[in-house]
C-alpha cells in the first residue's frame, strides 16, 4: 500500500490526534475523550472518504503546518474558524503531494477544527481507540513540530471529496438546558440568574470545558457525594465561576452541576468565539429526547450526502422526484391537491 509521510512544522499546543471517542469505560474513570466537536469531525472524515472512527487531527489555537516529504495524499478541512492554504491558494479539501505544504491559520470565528487525510494515520491506540486524552497523554497523543506523520492509502486512494468548502455551523445564542442533576446545591437567587441573566464564551478553554462568563452563581455548599459527570454539564466551582464540561471531563466529582446543556447545543456553544453571548433556556428531559433524535436523523442524511461525493442539487436531481411525491402521500394528501 502507497505510504505518506507528513513532516509538522509548527502546531499548536491543544492540536491532538483523535477518533470518534472510547465509549464505554466511564465507569473506569476513563472519559470517551475523541473530537470536541463530533459533528465537525464526522463531517470532514466523510469529506476525506473516511470512517467516522477512524483517526484524524484536532487543531486550535496556534494552527498547524505540515509538509508533505513523500508520498501523496487527499486531504479535508472542517470544524469552524479556521483556513487551509496550499502556497497562497486557500483550500478546504484537495490532494497534498511530495514538495507542497499545508498551512492551516485560525480566522475570527471558532475554536476547533479537523484535518482529515484519506487513508489510515499510523498512531498508537489505547484501549482500541487513537483517542487522545490530552491529561494523560493517552491515544495518539499531541502533535508537536518535528514529528513525523506517516499516511497508508489503500488501493492509492488519494483524492478527497470534490466539495472544497467546509461547514461553518451556525452561531448559537439560545442555548438549551435541562436543571440539574445539582440544583439543590444552589439557593434560588442563582437558578434564577441562570435563566435571567445573559452569559459569554470566553477564551479559556481546554479539551476539558469552556468557561462561561456571566453572574456568580455561588452554591450553598460544596460538600456533595460524588456523583457522575457528563458532557455538556454546567459545573461550579466556589466562586460561582460557569464551565461547560467537555471531552475530556472527569467521570466522577467535582463541582455541583447546576444544569446541563443538551446533547445537539454542546459542540456549538464549544465553537462560539470569546463574547459571544449566550442566553440558557429550560426544557424538558423529553423534550430533549426528541430534539436529540431529530437532531441524529438530520445529520446521518447530511453526512451520507457528504460520503457520496455529490452535492444536494446532484443527488435531488438524480431522482424520480414525481414518483417519491405519490407513493408517499395519502388520500387525505391527494384531496388537498386537487
Amino acid at each position: 500500500m502507497p505510504r505518506v509521510l507528513l513532516k509538522v512544522e509548527t502546531a499548536g499546543p491543544l492540536t491532538t490526534v483523535q477518533d470518534g471517542g472510547r465509549p464505554g469505560y466511564r465507569r473506569y474513570g476513563v472519559p470517551p475523550s475523541g473530537p470536541v466537536d463530533r459533528l465537525g469531525f464526522a463531517a470532514t472524515q466523510a469529506r476525506a472518504g473516511n470512517g467516522r472512527g477512524d483517526p484524524a487531527l484536532e487543531i486550535s489555537h496556534g494552527g498547524l503546518r505540515l509538509s508533505c516529504v513523500e508520498g501523496e495524499v487527499g486531504f479535508a478541512l472542517g470544524g469552524a474558524g479556521f483556513i487551509g492554504a496550499v502556497g497562497s491558494a486557500k483550500v478546504n479539501s484537495g490532494l497534498l503531494k511530495a514538495g507542497m505544504t499545508l498551512s492551516i491559520t485560525q480566522n475570527d470565528e471558532g475554536n476547533w477544527a479537523y484535518l482529515a487525510l484519506g487513508g489510515q494515520l499510523q498512531t498508537r491506540r489505547w484501549l482500541g481507540s487513537a483517542a487522545t486524552h490530552a491529561l494523560a497523554e493517552l491515544g495518539g497523543g499531541r502533535v508537536a513540530a518535528g514529528q513525523i506523520l506517516e499516511v497508508i492509502t489503500p488501493d492509492g486512494q488519494v483524492t478527497a471529496s470534490s466539495h472544497n468548502s467546509a461547514e461553518t455551523p451556525d452561531k448559537i445564542s439560545e442555548v438549551r438546558i435541562i436543571l440539574g442533576p445539582q440544583e439543590r446545591f444552589f439557593p434560588d437567587s442563582a437558578v434564577n440568574a441562570l435563566f435571567r441573566e445573559p452569559f459569554a464564551a470566553s477564551a479559556r478553554l481546554d479539551r476539558m470545558g469552556m468557561v462561561l462568563d456571566g453572574p456568580a452563581l455561588v452554591p450553598n455548599s460544596l460538600d456533595m457525594l460524588s456523583e457522575p459527570a457528563v458532557r455538556g454539564g454546567l459545573q461550579v466551582n466556589g466562586t460561582g465561576q460557569l464551565t461547560m464540561l467537555l471531552a475530556d471531563h472527569q467521570t466522577t466529582g467535582g463541582y455541583p452541576k447546576i444544569a446541563v446543556v443538551i446533547d445537539p447545543d454542546i459542540d456549538r456553544v464549544a465553537q462560539l468565539s470569546p463574547g459571544s453571548p449566550i442566553r440558557f433556556v429550560s426544557i424538558s428531559a423529553g423534550q430533549a429526547v426528541a430534539i436529540a433524535r431529530k437532531y441524529h436523523v438530520e445529520n446521518e442524511t447530511n453526512l451520507a450526502t457528504l460520503r457520496d461525493g455529490s452535492s444536494l442539487a446532484e443527488r435531488l436531481m438524480s431522482r424520480n422526484l414525481v414518483d417519491g411525491m405519490v407513493d408517499g402521500l395519502t388520500d387525505t394528501g391527494l384531496a388537498n391537491l386537487t
